[in-house]
This record gives structure tokens, sequence and C-alpha cells, in this order.
């Protein structure tokens, strides 16, 4: 072979290992992604405390205790007393509590509490009640003494904004007792007497005593005062709050127990019967006396832009009544929870 073709043929093999060993691979398709499965079940520790505010929660509790909810686990807890589901909100051994409408502005506005409403879960359950038949309309009580508990509280501060609306501020007397059991034993002791009472405790003074008469439902009363009101409002007993740690961290968790919740809220509705017993059962109230009162406890579900527009007006109420029912001021937007 010519000597001089031996130089070109070996730079034409040193160019074709080149290009042989200097070759890339086509990448690696992507692994195919994994669905996202349910979360993982977390503990949601509940509290509420024995009366309406935890009637509707039964069937939850029920079916939480039967292991018909594998969602999370859920914990219940019932108070007998207010003054223990604050410490255990803001301790953080709560996760989502049953509580006082105003309460939950005071906690929202507490910088040590941080709260977010979830839902309305108890309308008004305060009741003006008789021995008689002399009260027919709120404004027959004009010239009478009203027998009643809760100073400095939501009972108050309802019945005065009643009175006041009604032009009665200056016509009613107004007679405070520490507890609701001292009402009943005054217009027990007065034939004339006058009281005003929540329920269950209407139910318990009339199995007690069957002279008693619920003669106004102050809801209703309530509710009549809002026809053309700048800012329509609602009577309103009860709410559902969570820690506002917890809901940003498990959204999904806080849904699930919305939706979980509002059943129990439509169980309790449909059926009184079986969630009396229930509510016996979970020692809330007695089975009869919870059987009595369901009717006129205003347990309902409300979420969203009605639980606002409600519960907003209902503060704006009592704030003007007297601000520290509310915590000071009105709660700022994000105080109200949105799916």
């Amino acid at each position: 072979m010519n000597k001089k073709i031996w130089p070109l043929i070996l730079l034409l093999a040193a160019a074709l290992l080149a290009g042989c060993g200097g070759q890339t691979a086509p990448p690696a398709a992507p692994p195919a992604e994994t669905p996202a499965g349910p979360a993982a079940p977390i503990d949601v520790n509940i509290g509420a405390l024995k009366g309406p505010t935890a009637m509707g929660m039964v069937k939850m509790m029920a079916d939480s205790d039967a292991g018909a909810l594998t969602d999370n686990n859920y914990n219940f807890k019932i108070f007998a007393a207010i003054d223990e589901v604050t410490p255990a909100l803001v301790q953080s051994e709560l996760d989502i509590a049953a509580v006082p409408a105003n309460l939950s502005s005071v906690l929202y506005n507490n910088a040590n509490a941080g709260v977010q409403v979830l839902a309305i879960n108890t309308l008004g359950v305060l009741y003006i009640v008789e021995n008689g038949e002399t009260v027919q309309s709120i404004g027959d009580l004009a010239g009478k003494t009203v027998y009643a508990s809760g100073k400095g509280a939501t009972p108050e501060f309802a019945l005065r904004y009643i009175l006041q609306e009604n032009g009665l501020s200056d016509s009613v007397t107004l007679e405070w007792l520490p507890e609701h059991a001292a009402c009943v034993s005054a217009i027990t002791s007065d034939p004339s007497g006058i009281a005003m009472l929540p329920q269950p405790f209407v139910a318990t003074a009339q199995a007690q005593n069957s002279d008693l008469r619920a003669a106004l439902d102050l809801t209703a009363e309530w509710d009549k005062l809002q026809t053309g009101a700048p800012a329509p409002s609602a009577l309103i007993t009860g709410v559902i709050v969570a820690r506002t740690e917890f809901v940003r961290e498990n959204p999904e968790a806080v849904n699930a127990f919305l939706d979980h919740y509002k059943d129990s809220v439509a169980f309790t509705q449909s059926d009184p019967a079986a969630a009396a017993e229930l509510i016996g059962a979970y020692d809330i109230v007695p089975a009869a006396v919870a059987l009595q009162a369901l009717p006129y406890c205003n347990i309902v579900f409300i979420e969203g832009e009605e639980m606002k527009e409600k519960l907003a007006g209902y503060l704006g109420v009592l704030l003007e009544q007297s601000p520290e029912a509310v915590g000071g001021v009105l709660p700022a937007p994000d105080f109200y929870y949105a799916r």
C-alpha cells in the first residue's frame, strides 16, 4: 500500500472512533409520576360544650366511635364550662371547637389564640318563659320584671338589643340572677313571674313545672328587627372554630371535618328521636330532655358567605352594645373560613 495513503487512513479511523466515543445517548424518559393517594389520617382533637352546641355533633361522634370514619382520627371531648375550652384551644390541645359566637371574635382578636370560624352551628336558644298567658307579644313585657342570668354575656346583649329596638328599654325591669336555676326558682315562687331561659334549660324546667310556658322566641323577635336593617344579622348562639395554624397546615382535614359535621347536623334535624338517644348516651343532656328541646334549639350548619353575612351582622350588634363582648373590634375578613 502506498505509504502516502496510511496517514489518511489513520486520520479517518481516528475520526470514526472519536465520533463513536463522543456520541451522546438520548436522554432517558422521566419516570412516570405516581398519582398522589389520599392524605394519611391525622389526629383531629375536637371540643364542645354540654348543650345545643354539642347536640349537632353526636352522629359524627357515634360514627367515629364505630370506626365508620376512616379519613382521620377524630377525638371528641365534651366540656362542662367554656372556661375549660378556651385554654385548651390556646394551648393547642384542641384543633376544632364549638364555642359561643362572641367568644370566637374575642379569640381572634387575642394574638395568643389565632382562630378562624368554620361554620355557624346554633342560632338563638333564648326564650321568655312565664307561668301564665299574659305575654303574647314583645310589647306585653312593658311594665314587667324579667328574671335572667348571663349578665355581661350574650344573653344580656341580645335581650337589651331586642328591648331597645322595640322601645322597651325603660319600661322593663331586668333582675339579674347568678344562674338559670335561680330564674326558675324565682318564677316558680312568683305566679306572675317572667324569666329569660335558654334551651335545653327550658325543657328541663318544664319537666319540673308543667305550668311553665315558652311565651316568646327571642330568635324570632330578633329576626323581626332585620327587615330594612342596614346590615341584617341573626341571633347566633354558637359557632365552630379552628386554630388558624391547624387550618393552614391541614386544609383537607378541615374540609373533611366540615363534611362529616354537616351530615351529623342533618341527622339531628331529620331524626330527633334517634339524635336524642345519642345525646343522652354521650351525657350532654338526658335523652328525654333532648327530645323535647331539639325542635327549639335551632341547630344548623351554615358556612361560607351566608355564615359571614349573618355572623358579621351579629357581631356588629354586639359591638354597639359592648365592644369588649367581641374583643374590642370586629374581626378582619380572614376570620371567616371559606373552602
